[in-house]
């Protein structure tokens, strides 16, 4: 069984809402851990398991990160914590997949499905050997009880429901 832990400091965990339905606001979390176990070298039987700590949300804006956190949205304090859990990594082609889990956010657990692209696999300058994923999707924010909203003066919306994920993961195989 081979096991990865993910490289913080070479990936990224992102998102992006759109603000009054005409820019994106893109977001992400400092803080997390990830890790894959699988027997096969591609993957196919891999189980992922992924926990971002909430209070490390930052979308560059102090006023709004704690908003974020606030029950409004997050409600950090309760739960500082959203983590996933894989259901199954299915191969759709030589470096596509299709990632399916149970992801929990503010106590609220929904099974979510994400594309991911397998970048490859490689040995670092320090023997270290490295598998690299871009991961996409899109979940309803108010599917996890992150239901705040508001209108502007013309009654347009000010932060869709929709959240788009992208994570840049980089996983290091562990000894």
């Amino acid at each position: 069984m081979a096991i990865y832990k993910i490289d913080a400091a070479h990936s990224e965990i992102t998102f992006k809402v759109k603000h009054l339905m005409i820019t994106n606001v893109t977001g992400n979390f400092t803080k997390f851990d990830a890790t894959l176990e699988s027997n096969a070298d591609d993957f196919s039987d891999a189980k992922i398991s992924f926990e971002a700590d909430v209070n490390s949300i930052s979308t560059n804006n102090e006023q709004r990160d704690g908003h974020l956190k606030s029950d409004d949205f997050f409600g950090a304090e309760a739960f500082p914590a959203l983590t996933f859990t894989s259901t199954s990594f299915t191969k759709k082609s030589n470096d596509e997949y299709s990632l399916v889990g149970d992801l929990t956010i503010k106590g609220t657990t929904k099974t979510i499905e994400l594309n991911v692209e397998y970048g490859g696999t490689v040995t670092d300058g320090y023997g270290q050997v490295k598998a690299g994923f871009e991961i996409n999707g899109k979940i309803n924010r108010k599917d996890f009880g992150l239901t705040w909203g508001a209108v502007t003066e013309a009654g347009g919306i000010v932060v869709s429901d929709e959240v788009k994920l992208n994570l840049g993961v980089q996983m290091i195989k562990q000894a």
